[in-house]
């Protein structure tokens, strides 16, 4: 059997697999609730024999969302139509699902990617963002407000909340997104905070509001449902968060009961310059695991099964998540293990689609 196709368990849940299927923005969503586009996206892809599907970045608020077409997770109807979606991917399929819960903080009021992608003033339709800090991610977009200790209350009270819906939810994994730039990135890194209370300035100070979230968010749901993070291991820019700091930072979190880290990189400056190549955050997912023991999730231009399976061989990381990997080929998982003589779930009504040479492919039913 090969690693990629093995069983792990992050708290109280086993996993068939270690191919996870990476959190991917749709903007599709109407004021927060999920649409059929959801039910025929999420539908699909649960249907792809991974161990786990992560839906998209899911806002705790309403001026969390990146775009006014993100999805929500912070009342009775953006729960409900989530809960519609979700029943009707579970009737087709035992796909463990996750939820990645986000606020985008000074990134939030954009234009989705296909409009261009640019920021929305309030006075155009936007909404005002907010920060650790009063400043904006690029030169010409609007202020943010710098965050009060009543605003920092009522983000975490919505983070726990949203965590809460979720267990209502049937949710089977949870991770808090402290990547890509967005709101709990922004604490921690110090090109974003510049504060000068006890959430600003020193390492310790910049981790403290992103670990109050983990620990009232871990302390919300059950103790068998596994909470972990998603963080960027590097602003990628001269001056800004890097490995040593996200180092630390995971070794709070394994302390406080952390399930998994999911290991990414960037998006928090303009200025930064990434070095893209096959796998280029594997060795941040490698280190962060040789150095606090907490099983790591390892993303970013993992595209062939021989690859993944030579990150899991090598103890570089316990799982590999593909993104627009995926997109691109919902199969992904199948073809994985038919190149690697493994097994994998598949619907009874696609059992006839296996190839010839593939005749045991499908694990039987």
């Amino acid at each position: 059997m090969s690693i990629l196709f093995s069983p792990i368990t992050l708290g109280g849940q086993v996993l068939d697999n270690r191919v996870v299927i990476a959190p991917m923005c749709q903007y599709s969503a109407d004021a927060g609730r999920a649409t059929d586009w959801h039910q025929i996206h999420l539908g699909h892809l649960a249907l792809s024999g991974a161990g786990l599907m992560f839906i998209e970045a899911t806002a705790v608020a309403p001026e969390g969302r990146i775009s006014p077409a993100d999805l929500g997770l912070w009342s009775d109807e953006t729960e409900a139509a989530l809960a519609h979606v979700l029943q009707s991917v579970r009737r087709h399929s035992p796909i463990p699902i996750a939820i990645q819960l986000a606020h985008a903080g000074r990134k939030a009021s954009t234009e989705v990617p296909w409009a261009g992608g640019q920021s929305i003033a309030p006075a155009s339709g936007g909404w005002q963002t907010v920060a650790p800090s009063a400043l904006p991610y690029a030169a010409d977009d609007t202020r943010p407000a710098a965050l009060d200790e009543a605003g920092l209350a009522r983000i975490r009270n919505d983070f726990v909340a949203a965590a809460q819906r979720a267990q209502r939810l049937g949710f089977n994994v949870i991770e808090l997104h402290a990547a890509h730039g967005y709101l709990l990135h922004q604490f921690l890194s110090p090109l974003s905070n510049t504060r000068d209370d006890r959430y600003g300035g020193t390492l310790e100070n910049r981790m403290r509001f992103p670990l109050e979230v983990f620990d009232a968010l871990r302390a919300a749901v059950p103790g068998d449902t596994p909470v972990g993070i998603r963080i960027s291991a590097t602003d990628w820019v001269d001056g800004g968060w890097e490995i040593e700091q996200s180092v630390t930072f995971a070794q709070e979190l394994q302390r406080r009961g952390c399930a998994f880290i999911d290991v990414s990189s960037g998006g928090l400056s303009a200025l930064q310059k990434i070095p893209v190549g096959p796998g280029y955050q594997v060795a941040f997912a490698d280190r962060i695991r040789r150095e606090t023991g907490l099983p790591t999730i390892a993303v970013g231009l993992i595209t062939e099964p021989e690859q993944a399976e030579t990150i899991l061989a090598s103890g570089q990381a316990d799982m590999v998540a593909l993104a627009r990997g995926m997109l691109y080929d919902p199969r992904w998982p199948w073809h994985a293990a038919a190149e690697l003589g493994d097994q994998v779930d598949a619907p009874k009504q696609y059992w006839r689609s296996q190839p010839r040479a593939y005749k045991d492919l499908f694990k039987p039913g």
